[in-house]
């Protein structure tokens, strides 16, 4: 069973983006794991697992332009189906 359903991709882009406040409020604000929040002032990519992606978009279409976005189910890949 896996604790997180959706693997969930995009890039934020935007002014004055700071990856470590990015991270930081994925930890504190949102239950998921494999967090990864990467790039510079202007792009930062973002892949979370959790069962609440709507959440994630929400949250970074706040504090910039998203776009790229990948929600993968992974409970489905798990079972050979399409994701």
């Amino acid at each position: 069973m896996i604790e997180f359903k959706y693997d969930t991709q995009l890039l934020i882009e935007g002014k004055n983006l700071d990856e470590n406040q990015i991270h930081d409020y994925f930890i504190e604000n949102f239950k998921g794991d494999c967090l990864l929040a990467v790039g510079d002032d202007e792009l930062i990519k973002i892949h979370f697992h959790t069962n609440d992606p709507w959440k994630v978009l929400e949250y970074c279409a706040g504090i910039g332009e998203i776009y790229d976005i990948v929600i993968e189910d992974m409970d489905r890949q798990s079972r050979g189906l399409k994701g």
